[in-house]
């Protein structure tokens, strides 16, 4: 899997300085208030109050298994669990079956005793992750951070389109870029990957890599920035006429 240059990744380009105007400040809409706006606006778009309740609660649900996910994916990243005792799993499995409800959750520890297994079941899709466990007062050799570097990869049958994921900086690319072809083949035998398959989800990068739990990406080393790739841009540079005139309003 041929990874792009390093010179492909330039500098950010200088903001300009001076005041913003009014018209450039936005507040960003949270959950609460996209809902409250929903909740008003959909009487206005149906006339049928039944209707428009049944849209409000779908997509009050999906909002909030979006932030459940979410707290999820950073419990399995960052959470540890202070031993397997029976009742750490338990409370373990009473937190995430608040959140998806107790038949699709299934927590099993890990053969090693380093981990507990974690599969979530929803109507779509499957997720499968993990969270370690770290003993009180013990190292955890991943506390000690190493930073991540860009990895930009991009495959040999669509070289203009860029997944941009990131390394630690002391994994070398071409080993980053193996691991990651290796973790790819490891999903696809994995239960999600199997599962995927025999619901006729087509074997490619794409579902791989949007699909593939963060916590097999950090054990190589790597991580996922995004789950869709960029088109790769070509910078154009002003002519000098251009260039003057940017000056003169600067």
């Amino acid at each position: 899997m041929p990874l792009l240059p390093a010179g492909v990744w330039g500098r950010t380009a200088p903001r300009r300085k001076g005041p913003v105007g009014p018209e450039m400040k936005t507040k960003a809409m949270n959950d609460a208030m996209f809902l409250d706006l929903l909740q008003r606006i959909l009487p206005k778009a149906t006339p049928d109050p039944r209707l428009a309740a049944a849209i409000y609660e779908r997509v009050a649900q999906e909002v909030r298994l979006i932030n459940n996910l979410k707290s999820l994916d950073k419990l399995c990243t960052e959470g540890r669990l202070p031993n397997l005792e029976p009742d750490t799993v338990a409370e373990l499995q009473s937190r995430l079956a608040t959140n998806f409800g107790e038949s699709n959750v299934t927590v099993t520890p890990a053969e090693k005793g380093d981990s507990v297994e974690v599969e979530i079941v929803l109507p779509d899709r499957t997720i499968t992750n993990r969270v370690k466990v770290l003993p009180p007062g013990a190292v955890d050799e991943e506390e000690v951070k190493v930073p991540y570097v860009p990895l930009p990869v991009v495959l040999p049958e669509d070289p203009e389109l860029v997944w941009v994921l990131a390394r630690r900086e002391d994994l070398p690319p071409e080993e980053a870029s193996r691991a990651l072809a290796a973790i790819e083949e490891e999903f696809w035998e994995t239960k999600l990957g199997l599962k995927l398959l025999k619901d006729r989800v087509e074997k490619n990068f794409f579902e791989f890599i949007s699909r593939v739990p963060a916590g097999a990406l950090a054990d190589r080393g790597l991580k996922r920035m995004f789950k869709v790739p960029e088109p790769l841009h070509t910078l154009r540079r002003l002519n000098p006429t251009g260039q003057a005139l940017l000056k003169a309003v600067d």
